[in-house]
């Protein structure tokens, strides 16, 4: 995260003999160099119940505290090491319906600082006392990014669904008395209407007019209890995907059925590599699934090597206490995976339940900020669904408010 060269050595003599900046990262100090007193956990192998105690340093939680001779209070290369494996997750715990991780497990939520990306806060602070120790060396900038990601798990709420699956939802909204949607449908399915997913040529206008960088995540999977897309068969759609690749990054949302199932995963990577003719790196998982180690390994398998998934769909904040992307280690093999892991700070799961629209816009923003700051980056997970720019003009504005780029 500090963009620093650097090699280790377990030879003290060579240690010693070094001449430049330097950090002792052991259980006691040589001769009045940088000194970090080492906790256990990265000279474990395998998963244990680690005792984490929070306390806090300079307005920032932290744990894994040191002894008086260190520089820092804490060790905070286990610290960080802890938040971005996921370690927690390795621990036994009780998954929600969908198999995730439930937030409120997290050490982060317990204690109250889900929404800071104190791994982020950690290392600035590091580097300001490096700088003070080492001041002749010059550190590189970080560069602040912004990333909007839209899923696009149903291409129409109404259109291409079939005469079967048209008179079953009817009957359903009449059952239920939802005559605004029945009125809708056909409303929309007679012309007089478009389709309120329809929001394709608004978003292209929208990044093009404002330097927008988004990427959307097509559900490429057959049609499930979970997954109500359209037939990726149906010339609509290789029309509407191949139309949005033309502008932005076209990438794979991982169908509900194929979180456990390689094979699967891979048939519909193959798919939508043919729709756009080019290579598809990126995934993210239907309905956040996000099962640590197992997901990130299928991953790999199939051949993907970025993933934005990171997050949790009802809570604002850094599952892995970062706004930095990181590339994955799988404590469970003692080994560092080839994916690189973006996080998201927020989903539009929470925007779309939010009561108060405005309180979860000055949310965002001071996320946003947050995120700034520290030279992060900031990824919030949009959809298709929700950016309706005729009923959801406060939204809309939101967005394009977020992720313009501005001078």
């Amino acid at each position: 995260m500090l963009l620093v060269d650097y090699r280790t050595t377990e030879d003290a003599e060579e240690f010693l003999a070094f001449i430049g900046p330097k950090i002792n990262y052991s259980k006691s100090p040589l001769n009045g160099e940088f000194f970090i007193r080492a906790h256990d956990l990265l000279f474990e192998q395998g998963i244990s119940d680690v005792e984490v105690v929070i306390q806090d340093w300079i307005d920032v939680p932290c744990f894994f505290s040191t002894s008086e001779k260190s520089h820092l209070p804490f060790d905070i290369f286990a610290a960080s090491f802890y938040l971005l494996s996921r370690y927690e997750e390795y621990l036994p715990h009780v998954k929600d319906e969908h198999g995730r991780y439930p937030a409120e497990e997290s050490l982060a939520y317990k204690h109250k600082f889900l929404e800071l990306p104190v791994v982020d806060l950690w290392i600035g602070k590091l580097k300001h006392i490096l700088e003070t120790y080492y001041p002749s060396y010059q550190f590189k900038k970080k560069e602040f990014k912004s990333i909007p990601v839209i899923d696009v798990p149903v291409l129409y709420n109404y259109r291409k669904k079939g005469i079967i699956r048209t008179i079953a939802s009817t009957i359903l909204d009449l059952a239920y008395f939802n005559l605004k949607d029945v009125f809708e449908r056909f409303q929309v399915l007679l012309g007089l209407k478009r389709d309120p997913f329809d929001n394709f040529d608004e978003l292209i206008r929208l990044h093009k007019e404002n330097s927008i960088d988004a990427i959307y995540f097509f559900l490429m999977g057959d049609y499930s209890a979970y997954d109500k897309n359209i037939s990726v068969n149906n010339p609509s759609f290789r029309g509407l995907v191949k139309s949005v690749a033309d502008y932005s990054i076209v990438s794979l949302m991982a169908s509900y059925e194929a979180f456990d199932n390689v094979e699967l995963l891979k048939k519909e990577r193959k798919r939508l590599i043919d729709f756009v003719n080019r290579p598809v790196k990126k995934a993210r998982w239907r309905f956040n699934r996000l099962n640590i180690p197992e997901s990130y390994r299928t991953m790999t398998t199939a051949e993907f090597n970025e993933d934005y998934t990171m997050g949790y769909s009802a809570h604002i904040g850094f599952r892995a206490g970062t706004c930095t992307p990181f590339n994955f280690y799988d404590i469970s093999f003692e080994e560092q995976l080839p994916i690189k892991v973006v996080p998201f700070c927020a989903s539009y799961i929470l925007i779309q339940n939010a009561v108060n629209f405005q309180q979860i816009k000055r949310k965002l923003m001071s996320l946003q900020e947050s995120v700034k700051k520290v030279e992060g980056t900031f990824v919030v997970i949009f959809s298709n669904e929700v950016l309706n720019f005729e009923t959801r003009k406060q939204l809309w504005e939101l967005y394009r408010e977020m992720f313009s780029e501005k001078e």
